[in-house]
């Protein structure tokens, strides 16, 4: 049995977010001790462990727990599980083509700056000022 901070330190999830898992509904509600203490057993532990790892992979609280719905019915096919995976991936790769553009767009205004020192025809400010300075879409 693993106490709320043991339980953070092992799965580096803040003791806030663990509470917060709980009353969203994707951790189950741990046994208490007499002194009305938290206490987490394996299965806890296994479960924050997988949301946890979820959200590094940026998945929604919404698809973690149509995932932990899934593992509950062992029966059933996985390609629900796989059709989440796959609308998350389109979704990594729409955010990674919009962070090439914000790229492509700081470049060029952080090169349209002589540095000659911060005044009326900074590049930079004129072009954070002026969005229509810019070329690329970000």
């Amino acid at each position: 049995m693993f106490s709320i901070g043991e339980l953070s330190k092992r799965t580096k999830v803040k003791v806030p977010t663990i509470r917060y898992y709980e009353e969203m509904g994707l951790l189950s509600e741990p046994e208490r001790t007499e002194g009305n203490q938290r206490r987490y057993d394996a299965a806890g532990l296994e479960r924050l462990s997988f949301i946890k790892h979820a959200r590094d992979l940026g998945f929604s609280i919404e698809a973690i727990t149509k995932l932990i719905e899934l593992q509950g019915h062992p029966d059933r096919s996985c390609q629900a599980a796989t059709d989440i995976a796959v609308s998350q991936l389109y979704d990594v790769r729409a955010k990674i083509k919009r962070l090439r553009a914000l790229e492509k767009e700081l470049v060029r205004i952080s090169k349209g700056c002589d540095g000659d020192g911060v005044s009326e025809d900074c590049y930079v400010l004129a072009s954070l000022a002026d969005h229509q300075l810019c070329r690329h879409e970000h």
